[in-house]
């Protein structure tokens, strides 16, 4: 069941869960202000999230199915949703490991080479207005990685970082610049990837049954270095293994290792909008570095 007969936005997360699946809530466990623990009737146990902001719940749904459809890595699976409420699987945690790592590195490359139509391609039945966590991302296609990445991924978040007193005019200059060289620094030609769009190390779940699951997809088609740089900006357990097993199953090209900061320039000004100046100081460093090359 997805949109339906939804009720208003003050209803109870547990009613929310028997509402979308048809089971009734037994039990519940706040996680956070938008995260419950349900459990059904019968003793299954989901995770019911809330999200209010237009077109999230449909994009992270989307997104989810868009991940799960490649038949790659490990997604929870979605049990239903409407425009408030999100109920999926819950992952029974456990530890990350070297093993599961390199798994997870060979299941990552394989959904990379799946692709998707374009680059800034929403998954089929997402909304082109979707977001990177809590901030807006519009997925406006392209054909010229370089062009769009800066078009539609580096600068719309700069703009909004100078419009916000948060990155200084003559900083922007050299993040702009940066961008203007993307051509010549951004390696040979790569088809649009699918992405998982927001892999930062929140966002892997290492199971109890020994493997990688992905979360909180901001999904979409890209670059693949994109999603490698996003777990080098934030670490992730066991990352060599990780990388090792992605090169086992499709070889990064020459010089990938000095276009991660180049990738990371988006995540860094998405933070720059979200968190602060912090980020800010990180992303034109990371430009000033490409300007040196």
């Amino acid at each position: 069941m997805s949109a339906g007969a939804e009720a208003g936005t003050g209803e109870d997360p547990g009613a929310a869960a028997a509402r979308l699946t048809g089971r009734p809530a037994t039990r519940r466990r706040p996680l956070s202000a938008m995260l419950t623990e349900v459990t059904l009737d019968g003793g299954q146990t989901v995770m019911v999230k809330r999200g209010d902001d237009p077109g999230a719940v449909e994009a992270e749904a989307a997104g989810l199915r868009w991940l799960a459809d490649a038949g790659t890595v490990r997604v929870p699976a979605v049990h239903g949703h409407d425009r408030h409420w999100l109920v999926t699987d819950q992952v029974p945690v456990g530890r990350p490991s070297a093993r599961a790592a390199a798994r997870f590195g060979r299941d990552l490359a394989a959904l990379h080479a799946v692709g998707a139509p374009a680059f800034g391609a929403p998954p089929p039945d997402g909304p082109t207005d979707a977001y990177i966590g809590m901030a807006p991302m519009r997925n406006v296609t392209g054909t010229d990685w370089p062009r769009w990445y800066t078009d539609h991924r580096v600068l719309p978040y700069l703009r909004r970082a100078v419009d916000d007193g948060t990155v200084r005019h003559g900083e922007a200059e050299v993040i702009e610049r940066a961008c203007e060289r993307l051509p010549e620094l951004t390696g040979p030609a790569e088809p649009p990837a699918r992405l998982h769009g927001d892999l930062w190390n929140g966002n892997v779940l290492w199971g109890a049954d020994g493997q990688a699951w992905l979360i909180d997809p901001a999904a979409h088609g890209g670059h693949r270095e994109t999603d490698l740089a996003m777990l080098h900006l934030f670490g992730c357990p066991h990352l060599d293994q990780v990388l090792d097993g992605y090169q086992e199953v499709a070889p990064l090209a020459e010089g990938w290792a000095d276009r991660v900061g180049l990738h990371q320039l988006f995540p860094l000004l998405v933070h720059t909008v979200l968190f602060g100046r912090g980020y800010a100081g990180q992303a034109v460093t990371v430009a000033r570095a490409a300007l040196a090359r």
